[in-house]
């Protein structure tokens, strides 16, 4: 006696495995971003910050040298993402929100210490 599913007879197939199915269009980024490249526009932009941070002589300079270093990073970075390579332009926008968030940490910080707005 011989098994009735050893090949003699072609199965149907449930559908829970699509055999045959036409292949799935594959869309892909014109223009992939890289690893490599946002920790280039991450370090770019920390040298950056820190370079213009070291400038101020207080909590006030550090302050308004790290919202003006970071806003004409950010100006950068809106070129690179229009005409440059959008990976960069993802670590220093990365960065730069990290600085700026150091820096608000460092105002509130002075601020609830002394109890006077540093800023002005």
């Amino acid at each position: 006696m011989t098994d009735p599913y050893d090949g003699a007879r072609p199965r149907n197939p449930s559908g829970l495995f699509p055999a045959g199915a036409p292949a799935r269009p594959t869309y892909r980024e014109p223009h992939p971003i890289h690893g490599a490249a946002v920790v280039l526009g991450g370090g770019v932009a920390t040298m950056w910050l820190l370079l213009f941070g070291l400038l101020g002589a207080g909590v006030r300079g550090y302050a308004w040298w790290t919202v003006l270093a970071g806003g004409l990073a950010w100006l950068v970075a809106l070129l690179l993402v229009r005409h440059g390579d959008r990976g960069v332009a993802t670590g220093v926008a990365i960065v730069v929100g990290g600085g700026w968030s150091i820096a608000a940490a460092v105002v509130a910080n002075r601020w609830m210490a002394s109890g006077d707005w540093p800023l002005w």
